[in-house]
């Protein structure tokens, strides 16, 4: 194993948001940093997202399917279960559709609200797939029904319990795109290193978007991103996309225990303006990639 040490069916989605479908290379953090935490004396960087009011897809140019992105949660992981909520509402919140799809699963159930429309019109849906083509194919089903749904697109987000990828069986639909979150302990970069290697032993050529959590400073975050990118290039072939980083923000932890989106109790908080401008990349990227 490479070193990553310091050395080295639901109610009807209420909105959707238009983008164009214009090629983009990866991304490195030092692309985007700046537009999540701005360096003292920087200039702030223009916002990239659209407006609540621009222009929308015209009803002929709707994709058969929304956009899916796979995010292996485990069954006792609260705080990336937060995130992904959190994330699915900012989504929302951005005037996209946004639903949650994820496995039923008795351990993992108080980690995630109800069954069922949500806050500004996110959807939390459950499924009783019992592996990673059964719950492909419910991701699936439902990305259509969604698309047939919106006018302008949106993104089904699907929790992916991390041990299913260790099996052999065939998840090419589910792991399209994958989004790993990891702070920048050794130990968590190593994790997510194996489970990265794990998606595209899978399917070859998935997109990998990493997002750092838990930052208090840009250099850590970069040095983090950094290692990452760095060994998956030199061991894997790949190159991993960032979409920035969630910095530590006691109202992440405030939220997660209220059982509220943070971008609705701390509309203001840096860790509610973070995981806005990673909803708002994911949705450029959904607009520019084509994931068929």
């Amino acid at each position: 194993m490479p070193s990553l040490g310091p050395g080295a069916g639901a109610a009807r989605s209420s909105s959707c948001a238009s983008r164009s479908r214009t090629p983009r290379v990866p991304r490195n953090l030092g692309d985007v940093v700046d537009y999540f935490l701005p360096r003292a004396g920087a200039a702030p960087p223009a916002r990239r997202g659209r407006s609540s009011d621009g222009p929308r897809r015209p009803s002929g140019d709707r994709p058969a399917a929304l956009p899916i992105v796979a995010l292996p949660v485990g069954e006792r992981d609260v705080v990336r279960a937060a995130f992904a909520w959190n994330l699915a509402v900012e989504v929302s919140r951005l005037g996209a559709g946004a639903t949650l799809l994820a496995p039923v699963d008795a351990e993992a159930a108080p980690l995630w609200p109800e069954s069922g429309p949500g806050p500004v019109g996110t959807d939390v849906v459950t499924t009783e797939a019992g592996d990673l083509p059964e719950l492909g194919r419910a991701a699936l089903d439902l990305a259509v029904t969604r698309a047939a749904e919106c006018e302008a697109g949106g993104l089904v987000l699907v929790r992916v319990p991390p041990a299913w990828l260790a099996g052999g069986s065939d998840a090419r639909a589910l792991l399209r795109w994958v989004l790993l979150f990891t702070s920048g302990e050794p130990r968590e970069l190593l994790e997510t290193y194996a489970l990265a290697k794990s998606v595209l032993a899978r399917h070859p050529e998935a997109r990998v978007g990493i997002t750092i959590h838990g930052a208090r400073r840009i250099a850590d975050a970069e040095q983090a991103f950094g290692r990452l990118a760095e060994v998956a290039l030199r061991h894997l072939g790949r190159s991993f996309v960032s979409y920035g980083l969630l910095v530590d923000d006691l109202h992440v932890y405030r939220g997660i225990v209220a059982r509220r989106p943070i971008g609705l109790e701390h509309p203001q908080s840096r860790a509610a303006r973070a995981l806005r401008d990673v909803a708002r990349l994911l949705l450029e990227d959904a607009g520019r990639w084509s994931l068929a």
